[in-house]
């Protein structure tokens, strides 16, 4: 059996480090920790190797959707007649529950940490919406019974999906690290959505959106 650690002992980057940061500086603008607090907790983020010594930094300061490092993860992500999400910098286990009856569920995998280079997502759909954003590198299959169902992908490989390649055949087959993400579901009615949004297209090296405006210099 493999080892694999638990969300709270994975090991925190530099990026996660920065994010309670900034968290940390906004609460001291506005009142919520004093000078002194807001020294000691820095200086605690800058010393921690945990995702779990992060965390402790600011539970009491924000709600639980708003936390910068997010370790709630076995727990069901549920969209009953409502929406529920998962997004920012948060840790996907190997197995993941999702319900969404009448409702939404939205798992944004941008800035997650997957706990498995194979997750499963065990999805139960009744007339709801699933919707899985994935960034560039990462393969989705979709298996299951659903019925009636609908299923939507855009700028994403998905195996079995006559769509999924340019030919309408079949995608080709992944490389063996290549992280995948399988969608197993399960319900009627409803429509689960895939989307891996497009990177920035470049013009002479630059990147739309970034030229210097006219009359500004460059």
């Amino acid at each position: 059996m493999t080892y694999r650690p638990a969300p709270r002992d994975l090991r925190a980057s530099d990026f996660d480090r920065d994010r309670v940061i900034t968290l940390l500086g906004e609460a001291a603008a506005d009142g919520r920790l004093t000078t002194a607090e807001h020294a000691d907790r820095v200086e605690r983020a800058y010393q921690a190797l945990t995702l779990g010594q992060l965390a402790v930094l600011t539970t009491d300061l924000v709600s639980a959707s708003a936390q910068p490092i997010r370790l709630d993860g076995r727990r069901a992500i549920a969209g009953i007649f409502g929406h529920d999400s998962r997004d920012g910098r948060w840790v996907v286990p190997d197995s993941l529950p999702v319900v969404a009856v009448l409702g939404e569920v939205e798992l944004d995998l941008r800035q997650a940490l997957l706990q498995s280079s194979r997750v499963v997502i065990y999805a139960t759909i009744v007339f709801g919406t699933i919707h899985l954003i994935v960034p560039d590198g990462i393969l989705v299959e979709t298996t299951g019974t659903a019925v009636l169902t609908r299923r939507i992908s855009r700028t994403v490989r998905i195996p079995g999906d006559r769509s999924a390649s340019p030919g309408g055949g079949r995608a080709s087959r992944q490389p063996s690290d290549q992280p995948v993400i399988e969608l197993r579901t399960v319900g009627i009615g409803g429509t689960i959505k895939v989307t891996s949004p497009k990177r920035p297209r470049r013009l002479g090296g630059l990147r739309l959106g970034g030229l210097p405006r006219r009359g500004q210099p460059g």
